[in-house]
């Protein structure tokens, strides 16, 4: 599925060199330039795996945030904050996913002026679908054993609590 750049050095390990020649200590630049290519390589992987359901990885998120939750929906702010993107991020995917018929708008009868997105059966099924094929594709992750996952996963978490994207206890 990955489309093979088949380079015949590691571009990334080039630019190190170079930046420790130039610079000093190229550690950092290339692990958050290894870190975003990861991301870009990642991303297209699910991206195609979540094509034929007619999704992104974006729109299955929110998808799934709406199975995890008890009633089956949520505001929109609350999905913004869980996904943690823009307020105009989360209309653009509840828009497209509406537009699709797999989850519907509907007032918040706790707040008069917020809205919930809820999901739809359609979108219940088309989420447990798009499940069943990341998980066979180990989320693009399947060179990985469980021990460097649970150290990937460690490793970037503390990115995040520093990045006060929610408080370690």
């Amino acid at each position: 599925m990955r489309k093979s750049l088949d380079l015949p050095f590691d571009p990334i390990e080039r630019a190190a060199q170079i930046w420790e020649r130039r610079f000093g200590d190229s550690r950092a630049m290339a692990a958050v330039t290894s870190i975003m290519r990861a991301q870009q390589i990642l991303l297209a992987e699910l991206d195609a795996l979540l094509r034929p359901h007619g999704l992104t990885f974006a729109r299955y998120e929110a998808l799934v945030l709406l199975r995890f939750s008890r009633e089956g929906a949520l505001p929109l702010r609350l999905i913004g904050q869980r996904l943690m993107v823009h307020p105009t991020s989360v209309t653009n995917i509840i828009n497209r996913l509406e537009a699709q018929g797999l989850v519907v708008r509907r007032p918040n009868p706790a707040d008069g002026r917020g809205t919930l997105a809820e999901i739809t059966p359609a979108g219940r099924d088309v989420a447990g679908r798009a499940t069943a094929d990341l998980m066979a594709a180990d989320f693009g992750l399947g060179g990985y054993d469980d021990a460097q996952l649970d150290q990937m996963f460690a490793m970037l978490r503390g990115l995040r609590v520093s990045a006060g994207d929610f408080r370690a206890g």
